[in-house]
């Protein structure tokens, strides 16, 4: 993999287009001639290469690959911090996959647990008798919800070893990138505590200010080491800079999830269209907070597991507007600015949740709702690597602008995304109800010519073909507090992207 070792870091800045497949990979495809056992490594490489490729996606994350006892913790009962799970073959058989990912083009990015570690006997708790790695007070070392010790941030031996264990991913198995599980747990002594099971810090405060600096020396090791690879935290409160310099006050890493976003948008689309005019606001608030972070647009396997439901189940209506709504909340998601992730499954629209005892019902692509579904996911990653506009500001205000937020009665969103010049812009125009808008007037920047170059209501994608032919000519008719417009349709619970070229 020596030619994508040279020119990964390409890849992996702000301004790529980074789009990134989660995996589980006991349950993305099984062998059920076999007593329906996992693929190995070796066996899910090419396979896992080539499905990456032809959907479009830069990178693929796996959930944890360390050694875990507990097949069901997904692997996020850690215990071994330098050794890949042999249920799916040695260590150099993982460097083989993640070689074979490389030479084909698909970085690889790993589930890293540093927030808890599990209490088996055989791991690290108690490992010599005394509380070596976890505090001896469970207000401090003990996590309530995962039932599971929490490291000792305050010993330099215990930071050591874990920041050996981050570096070692990427020194020996030429990882990508590290996903941080867990950060938010990490950084308030409070987290999912009542009064009186915590205790507060040396100032009376609940930050873990041992966790923080820990946090900060991590990431400055990393990208000492490894100033090609990525950071991404799974933090979920509003701690501020995650994603910033650690010189400038941060924490230090590249990118953060953007777990607001993914809570407002899921509880907005599971709402009856009829109702959704009430909550528009759920959908524009992202906006005010947008560009704080670096942030990755994340529809993970948390939200398909443990009774909330697959995301195409998660959708109101009949069927034909369950699976308009999911294309449409795609679609959504690649025309807002922020990186982009979603869980095997999700590019299917798979009905049901994710269960790790299974794999994925690929079998539904003989039907062509589900085929379609996926052939738009393919369209949207092509178009955010080749549209220099949906990426390259991403995570730049310079990136995005607002023409109408504010037709809660339609609930009907516009606005821009911006690349680095004038000409290269693209309009997005996002309907979440089931009517069509014939002769829809939207302002735009100038006069020139707009052409359609996604629509997620074309009968190619199983839509009722409510799309714009050829190009759209503003005129000189002001809307929007912009002194030129067009006229368009918008379709039926989708989304339309238009390219825009300026006179």
């Amino acid at each position: 993999d020596r030619d994508w070792m040279l020119k990964r870091g390409d890849r992996h800045n702000i301004h790529a287009p980074i789009s990134v497949y989660e995996v589980h990979l006991g349950s993305w495809r099984r062998v059920p001639e076999e007593g329906n056992r996992s693929l190995t490594y070796r066996e899910a490489g090419p396979q896992l290469a080539a499905y990456a490729k032809e959907l479009g996606y830069s990178h693929i994350q796996f959930m944890p690959l360390t050694e875990h006892p507990f097949y069901g913790s997904w692997g996020y009962q850690t215990t071994g911090y330098f050794a890949p799970t042999s249920r799916y073959g040695s260590p150099q058989d993982l460097m083989w996959m993640i070689d074979h990912l490389h030479q084909e083009g698909i970085g690889v990015i790993l589930d890293w647990v540093p927030s808890h570690f599990p209490c088996d006997e055989h791991g690290l708790g108690y490992f010599d008798g005394t509380h070596l790695y976890e505090h001896a007070d469970p207000r401090e070392g003990y996590h309530p919800d995962w039932k599971s010790f929490i490291f000792n941030y305050g010993r330099n031996e215990v930071t050591s070893f874990l920041i050996s264990s981050a570096t070692f991913w990427f020194d020996k198995y030429h990882v990508d990138g590290l996903r941080v599980d867990g950060v938010a747990s990490m950084l308030y002594r409070d987290y999912s505590r009542n009064e009186g099971e915590w205790i507060s810090n040396q100032f009376g405060g609940r930050e873990n200010l041992e966790a923080i600096d820990f946090l900060k020396r991590l990431n400055t090791e990393v990208y000492r080491r490894h100033p090609d690879v990525m950071m991404m935290a799974e933090e979920s409160t509003s701690f501020p800079m995650v994603s910033g310099p650690v010189d400038h006050g941060g924490l230090g890493f590249g990118f953060k999830w953007d777990m607001g976003w993914m809570h407002d948008t899921l509880d907005y689309i599971a709402k009856d269209p009829i109702h959704r005019s009430y909550h528009q606001s759920e959908l524009t608030f992202r906006m005010i907070y947008a560009f704080t972070e670096n942030f990755v647009l994340s529809l993970s396997h948390d939200e398909v597991t443990h009774g909330k439901a697959a995301l195409l189940s998660k959708m109101p209506g009949d069927d034909w507007q369950k699976f308009a709504n999911l294309r449409l909340l795609h679609g959504y998601m690649y025309g807002m600015p922020g990186k982009k992730l979603l869980f095997m499954g999700g590019e299917i629209g798979q009905w049901d949740e994710w269960n790790h005892e299974g794999a994925v019902d690929f079998h539904l692509l003989q039907y062509e709702r589900h085929s379609a579904i996926q052939h738009w996911v393919k369209t949207l990653n092509e178009l955010y690597a080749s549209e220099p506009a949906l990426h390259v500001n991403d995570c730049d205000p310079a990136g995005f602008e607002w023409i109408d937020a504010s037709d809660g009665r339609n609930s009907i969103l516009c606005f821009l995304r911006r690349g680095a010049t004038t000409n290269d812009t693209i309009l997005v125009v996002c309907n979440f109800t089931p009517v069509t808008h014939e002769g829809y007037r939207i302002g735009v920047p100038s006069g020139g010519m707009w052409q359609e170059i996604a629509n997620s209501d074309a009968s190619e994608f199983g839509g009722s073909g409510q799309v714009n032919d050829g190009p759209i000519k503003s005129q000189r008719y002001p809307m929007h507090g912009r002194s030129h417009s067009i006229s368009m349709t918008i379709p039926p619970l989708g989304v339309a992207l238009l390219k825009g070229q300026s006179n």
